[in-house]
């Protein structure tokens, strides 16, 4: 199995792989708060600005690690409906965990991107994260880009199921994984030796340069 010493070492990887494949894009989107390490790391090795994708999960209430669905910046829902009929996840349940969510991405974007909008329209946008485990929240991310009028939307994680990767070809122009897993039990924790939550703090340093 592929172990990454940390975040910004897949970040690397990540980068030198997809330069490998000749890629081109206007702009790197981390999500935060964890692909925006790898992010980074990427956009430096293809020498492109980078900005944030604020998408976030919406976890099940009784387990919130566990995804039914994630919300983008328009409020915008996506749901696994397997997950809310196994969770019996009521309408209720589902507009509470969204509103929560879409209160979290405000604050976000107030505090990463300073309320400025995000510029995607005509540019090919490269969209990254730690890791995919369900495809929900990038799935959300993708198609909040498509409809901001992007040229094309790319995908690159150091590590996904392959499963997972094959739903998000439904959606992005391209999907780049270094590592794909076939394994029944998944997470995209087991891949990183230092998987360590990273705090607001480390965001906003690594968008010091500023944002787009």
């Amino acid at each position: 199995m592929v172990v990454f010493a940390n975040r910004e070492e897949a970040g690397k990887l990540l980068g030198e792989h997809l330069k490998t494949q000749g890629l081109e894009v206007d702009l790197v989107l981390g999500i935060p708060r964890g692909g925006v390490v790898v992010a980074k790391e990427v956009s430096k090795v293809l020498h492109v600005s980078m900005s944030l994708l604020i998408v976030r999960k919406l976890g099940v209430p009784s387990n919130p690690e566990l995804a039914f669905g994630a919300i983008d910046p328009e409020g915008r829902i996506y749901t696994d409906r397997w997950t809310i009929e196994y969770f019996r996840l009521s309408q209720e349940e589902i507009k509470r965990v969204a509103e929560e969510e879409l209160k979290k991405i405000r604050e976000r974007e107030e505090k990463f991107l300073k309320g400025k909008e995000l510029d995607v329209r005509d540019k090919s946008v490269l969209v990254v994260d730690d890791g995919i485990a369900t495809g929900q929240t990038v799935i959300a991310g993708v198609e909040y880009l498509k409809r901001k009028g992007t040229k094309r939307v790319l995908v690159a994680v150091p590590v996904c199921p392959l499963e997972s990767m094959r739903k998000l070809k439904e959606h992005a122009d391209e999907v780049y994984c270094l590592h794909t897993s076939e394994s029944g039990s998944f997470a995209v924790g087991m891949f990183y030796r230092d998987f360590r939550q990273v705090e607001d703090s480390e965001v906003e340093e690594l968008l010091k340069d500023g944002v787009l």
